[in-house]
C-alpha cells in the first residue's frame, strides 16, 4: 500500500514524499532506517483533507500535556533515553503542531541542548514553570519526579478549566436557542398577531398599546440596536485586550458579587499550587514566587506577590506580607502559610489550601449549575407570559366577543 508522510530529515528539515509498506507502522520503520522522523502519515485516498495550518485545531491543551508529561516521566523513570522517548510520544500524538515541537526538542537534545533548554524554545507551550520544573529536576537528577509534579498540576488545572466550561454549556445553549427565536417572534409571528388584533378590537388596552409600539420599533429599528450592540461589544473585547484594560477587567472581576469570590478561590489555587509544586520540587521560596507571580493569571495577585517575592528577599516571611490584604487572602491561608513556615512543611500546607479551595471552587460551580436551570426557566417563563398578556389574552377576548 501507498502513504503519504511528512517529516523531519535528521538535519532538522521539513520533507514530504510517498512510501510503499503493508502497513503504517512498517513505513514509519522504513523511513527511520533512512533518519526520517515521520510527524504524519496517511494512506492514500482521492482526498486528503488537512487541518495543520488551523491554529486553533493545533492549540496543546492542558491535557494533552499532563498526558504527555506523565508518559514522558513513566519512560524516563523506566531509563528509556530522553530522546527516544520524544520520538516516541510524538509517534502517538495527533496534534500536528504539538507532534512538530516534540520532535525539534528531541533534535535539540540529541544536538548537545539539556531538555530545560529545548522546552524553553516554545514558551507558548511550555511556560516559565513548567521550564524551571524540569531545569530543578535536572540539577538533583530527578527529572522524572518532576515530570510526574507537572501531570499532577496540569490535571488539576485542567479539571477546574472542565467544570467551568461544564458549568457554561447549559447557559450558551439557552441564550443561543434565544438569539434565533427572539428574532424569529419579533419579525414574523408577532407583525401577524397584532395585525390581527387591530382587524378584531377597535381599543386595545394600555399595555397591550404599549407593547404593539414596542415591537413596531424593534422591526423598524432593530437592526439599529443589534448594530449598536455588536459595536459595543467589539468596543469592550478590544478594550480589555490593552494594558490598562485588562488591568481594569482583572480589578472589577474581583470586586464582582459572587463571582469575584469565585475569581480569587482560583486564584489562590494557581498561587498556592504553584509555589508548593516549585518548593516541593527543590526551588528556593524566592525562585517560586518570582516565576509564580508569571503565572498567575491576575495584575492583581500578581502585585502583591511581586510585593511578597520583594520583602522575602529581604527577610520578610510570607504570612507577614499577605495579612496586609485581606480581601484577596483570607485569614485561614495567611494562617495556614504562617504554620507551614514555622514548622517547615510550607509545600505541604500550601497543598491543603489547594484542596481546600478545590472543594469550595466545585461545590460553587455546582451551585451555581443548579440555580442556573430555574433561574433560565423562569426567565424564559416571563417571556412568554408578557406576549400571551400584551397580545394574546386581548386577542382571544376579542374573538370571544364574535
Amino acid at each position: 500500500m501507498k502513504y503519504f508522510y511528512q517529516a523531519r530529515s535528521k538535519e532538522g528539515k521539513i520533507e514530504t514524499g510517498a512510501v510503499e509498506a503493508s502497513s503504517k507502522e512498517a513505513a514509519v520503520l522504513l523511513l527511520q532506517k533512512y533518519n526520517i522522523f515521520v510527524t504524519s502519515i496517511k494512506e492514500q485516498s482521492p482526498l486528503i483533507f488537512q487541518t495543520g495550518n488551523i491554529e486553533f485545531l493545533n492549540k496543546v491543551s492542558k491535557k494533552d500535556l499532563a498526558i504527555f508529561s506523565r508518559q514522558l516521566a513513566v519512560m524516563v523513570q523506566s531509563r528509556v533515553p530522553v530522546t527516544q522517548s520524544l520520538k516516541s510520544l510524538a509517534l502517538q500524538i495527533k496534534n500536528q503542531n504539538f507532534k512538530e515541537k516534540i520532535l525539534k526538542i528531541s533534535q535539540l537534545v540529541e544536538e548537545g541542548n539539556s531538555l530545560s533548554d529545548a522546552f524553553a524554545e516554545f514558551p507558548d507551550v511550555f511556560n516559565v514553570f513548567y521550564v524551571s520544573l524540569i531545569k530543578t529536576g535536572e540539577a538533583s537528577g530527578k527529572i522524572s519526579e518532576s515530570l510526574y509534579f507537572l501531570s499532577d498540576h496540569l490535571e488539576r488545572e485542567s479539571d477546574i478549566s472542565s467544570q467551568i466550561k461544564g458549568a457554561m454549556i447549559y447557559p450558551i445553549f439557552v441564550i443561543s436557542v434565544l438569539l434565533v427565536v427572539v428574532p424569529i417572534i419579533i419579525f414574523f409571528v408577532m407583525p401577524k398577531l397584532v395585525d390581527l388584533l387591530k382587524q378584531t378590537t377597535a381599543k386595545p388596552p394600555l399595555f397591550t398599546q404599549l407593547m404593539i409600539s414596542f415591537y413596531g420599533f424593534l422591526a423598524n429599528y432593530g437592526w439599529i440596536l443589534l448594530v449598536g450592540f455588536f459595536i459595543l461589544v467589539g468596543f469592550i473585547i478590544y478594550y480589555f485586550t490593552t494594558k490598562e484594560g485588562k488591568k481594569r477587567y482583572d480589578e472589577w472581576s474581583l470586586k464582582v458579587p459572587f463571582i469575584g469570590g469565585f475569581f480569587k478561590k482560583t486564584f489562590l489555587v494557581r498561587f498556592a499550587e504553584s509555589v508548593s509544586t516549585l518548593v516541593g520540587a527543590g526551588l528556593s521560596i524566592n525562585n517560586a514566587l518570582k516565576i509564580t507571580k508569571d503565572t498567575v493569571g491576575n495584575s492583581v495577585y500578581k502585585k502583591i506577590l511581586t510585593e511578597t517575592e520583594e520583602r522575602v528577599s529581604q527577610g520578610e516571611k510570607i504570612s507577614s506580607v499577605l495579612v496586609r490584604y485581606p480581601d484577596y487572602a483570607p485569614p485561614f491561608v495567611v494562617q495556614m502559610i504562617q504554620v507551614g513556615e514555622e514548622t517547615g512543611t510550607l509545600d505541604k500546607n500550601l497543598m491543603e489550601i489547594v484542596n481546600f479551595y478545590n472543594k469550595e471552587i466545585k461545590r460553587a460551580v455546582e451551585t451555581f449549575t443548579a440555580l442556573l436551570e430555574p433561574i433560565l426557566i423562569i426567565f424564559l417563563g416571563a417571556g412568554v407570559a408578557l406576549v400571551a398578556v400584551s397580545i394574546l389574552e386581548p386577542l382571544y377576548g376579542a374573538l370571544g366577543t364574535i
